[in-house]
């Protein structure tokens, strides 16, 4: 069973498990599957605001998919969310890529 099957069997019985949805966005990046992976980052995100370290990989997913304002938005909103959650690491990622995509 491959990686992608795996952490399906786990979701089967936590569905909402943002960790495993996390898991499996980053498992369809690798072989290709952008816009799935966007797609299950922004359920997440649109869920589960809080949970920080999805805003970065979706803006990035947007970025290779050519959604150049998507993306600045999402890495807005992900340092917004940084600030309330108070995570100064995650905050300074997010700011260097936006910075990179926007200057």
């Amino acid at each position: 069973m491959n990686r992608i099957e795996k952490i399906m069997e786990f979701l089967s019985q936590q569905p909402q498990d943002n960790f495993l949805r996390h898991a499996l966005a980053l498992e369809y990046i690798k072989i290709g599957e952008d816009v799935k992976a966007r797609d299950l980052f922004i359920e997440i995100l649109s869920q589960s605001p809080d949970y920080i370290g999805s805003y970065y990989h979706l803006a990035k997913v947007l970025e290779k998919l050519e959604q150049r304002q998507e993306a600045i938005d999402w890495y807005e909103k992900g340092m917004s969310a940084c600030k309330l959650a108070k995570d100064d690491h995650a905050y300074r990622e997010l700011q260097g890529a936006y910075e990179d995509l926007v200057y």
